[in-house]
């Protein structure tokens, strides 16, 4: 943390020095329940322009009796405050990671998946299973519990629904964000089909990538 203000002191040194001098950009994901999301745009938006707030989802998926409830938001901004962002982040059990002009100027194909740990595991296998090639980069899992609802296909009284609420929340559900690299760029249309009827929400960089990244 102090490295990284040191870091950031320097940068805002060279930045006034110079007027040629750019700021690193790097794009951020951070996946988590409502609050921690919550707390994180507002830092976005109090960032003084810094950080930009590309896009944000409220994502349920029904598991059989219940709602598996997260969000996710996508930033884009100063690389060193994002890396601010990563540690409150992790501290309050979110799941983040972090893509630098490097990644998308090194790695071929860049995807972002998000979606409970177990189904993760699962898609990755039958990525596997079809030949196709590709790395996972980076992955985070978070720690901090996500909400659960009973669904309303369950017909009982919210009252009663309160009452298991509870129980079903203290069954941890972990999230999980990766970041993938797949070699061959006619395989990309694949693995986004793959993850989407598996129902993993799919962040292709081909369709966020706006920047001249030469």
């Amino acid at each position: 943390m102090i490295e990284d203000n040191i870091r950031m002191l320097r940068q805002a040194a060279m930045a006034t020095s110079s007027e040629t001098y750019e700021i690193d950009k790097s794009w951020g994901i951070v996946a988590g329940n409502v609050d921690l999301v919550d707390n994180m745009a507002y830092k976005a938006i109090a960032s003084n322009h810094q950080i930009k707030i590309l896009f944000r989802e409220h994502v349920i998926l029904t598991d059989g009796k219940v709602d598996k409830k997260f969000d996710f938001i996508m930033f884009h901004g100063n690389s060193l405050k994002l890396k601010e962002f990563k540690e409150e982040t992790q501290k309050h059990g979110g799941a983040y990671v972090q893509v630098s002009k490097t990644h998308l100027l090194n790695e071929p194909n860049l995807m972002v998946l998000v979606a409970p740990d177990d189904v993760i595991r699962n898609i990755v296998s039958i990525i596997e299973k079809s030949r196709i090639s590709f790395a996972i980069l980076q992955e985070s899992q978070t720690t901090g519990f996500i909400d659960i609802d009973i669904s309303n296909e369950v017909k009982l009284p919210n009252f009663i629904k309160s009452l298991f609420k509870p129980f079903y929340n203290a069954n941890e559900v972990v999230l999980s964000t990766v970041l993938m690299s797949v070699e061959k760029k006619e395989a990309v249309n694949k693995v986004q089909s793959i993850a989407t009827s598996n129902k993993v929400f799919v962040i292709d960089f081909r369709d966020i990538v706006t920047e001249d990244l030469s």
